[in-house]
This record gives structure tokens, C-alpha cells and sequence, in this order.
């Protein structure tokens, strides 16, 4: 299954996918010279999201994952303008029930990074966000897109230094604000009858 209003967003993530796959792109400044896209990779340790029947009690056993959810594919596109690099990152994922699972509306947080490898590697840029997954069934997998089109960095100096340039993308629960409790509704308390006195 695909979730609503999704399945348009996961063929062009698939399309544009095979298309940018390795392209070169063309830079807008006449100075400067075709350039690699950065690649996507998933960050190790954040390719898969686990989703206890009880959160907040940390990884959950086996048989308490009420959802599950993984990273199917990635694709990129880039283009350079006025010494910025802009990018559209899609991130295609799927949700499905464990064995507490059951319907329900599931948060995903995603973590999209740019990222300077080398001896030290330097973070450029990281953009958080989110996506609701609705599961109707009691058994079920459903389809989940993620789209960002507002990536941007400078251009490194040397335009050269672009190939060591990576984008992480991955789950990211820690960076999701925790679910608000609704405050405990207050027990009125009666008003004690007067003594009546006696005249």
C-alpha cells in the first residue's frame, strides 16, 4: 500500500532517481565548471526506525515493535547559481506492522546532512523533518515519500573539493519533540454545606 497522496511522490522519487544517478551538473556561472552531485547515502545506524507499543522505554524486545520502518531508495538532484549549491534530496521509505502493530497514524522524523568528509569531517548543513504515515490494517505496509528542494551550501573553494561532500539521510527519533501528555482534568471539589444554627 501506498499512503495517501504519496504515490505520485514515490514514481518521481523512482524517476528522478534513475535519472540524476551520477550526473554531472551544470553550474549557472559561466567561470565555473561542471560539477559532481554530491551522493546519498544512508548514515549508518539510522537506516532503520523502531516503534515500541509503549514509547519512551528504549529499544523495544521483539515482540513489542508496534511499527518498523526502513529507507527503500534515495535520489538527488543539484544545480549551481551565483556560488550556490542547491539541491532536491527525495527519500523513499516504508512503515510496516510488527507483531504489536496494528492501525494507526505513525510519525516518521527524517534527518537530511551535508556533510565535508576528510580527517575532520564538518556538517555544512542538516535540515530535520517529518512525515504521517497512516496504516489501515492490522498487517500492512505502507509506501512513504519525503521530499526537500530547499538544500543549499556555498561552493567550496576549490570547486574541486565538491567530490568529498556527502548527504546523510536517516531516521533521527532523538530529534523529535516528545508526544505532549494531556494534563490529568482536575476533580472539582464540592462545596461543603453550611451548618445551619439554631436561633
Amino acid at each position: 500500500m501506498v499512503a495517501k497522496g504519496s504515490q505520485d511522490a514515490a514514481f518521481a522519487v523512482a524517476r528522478f532517481a534513475s535519472e540524476n544517478h551520477g550526473r554531472r551538473h551544470k553550474s549557472g556561472d559561466a567561470s565555473a565548471t561542471d560539477i559532481e552531485c554530491p551522493s546519498v547515502e544512508v548514515r549508518t545506524g539510522a537506516a532503520t526506525l523502531m516503534i515500541a507499543s509503549k514509547p519512551g522505554e528504549g529499544e523495544p524486545a521483539a515482540l513489542d515493535v508496534r511499527y518498523q520502518g526502513s529507507i527503500i531508495r534515495t535520489a538527488r538532484e543539484c544545480h549551481v547559481n551565483a556560488g550556490t549549491v542547491t539541491m532536491k534530496v527525495g527519500i523513499e521509505g516504508r512503515i510496516i506492522t510488527g507483531p504489536a502493530g496494528g492501525p494507526g497514524t505513525v510519525d516518521v522524523p527524517l534527518r537530511i546532512a551535508v556533510v565535508h568528509e576528510g580527517i575532520n569531517p564538518k556538517t555544512v548543513m542538516s535540515k530535520f523533518g517529518r512525515e504521517t504515515v497512516t496504516v489501515n490494517n492490522a498487517v500492512d505496509r505502507v509506501t512513504f515519500t519525503h521530499v526537500v528542494s530547499d538544500i543549499a551550501f556555498p561552493m567550496p573553494q576549490p570547486a574541486g573539493d565538491i567530490d568529498r561532500y556527502v548527504v546523510y539521510v536517516g531516521f533521527d527519533p532523538q530529534s523529535a519533540p516528545p508526544e505532549k501528555k494531556k494534563p490529568a482534568a482536575k476533580s472539582k471539589s464540592k462545596a461543603m454545606p453550611k451548618a445551619k444554627t439554631q436561633s
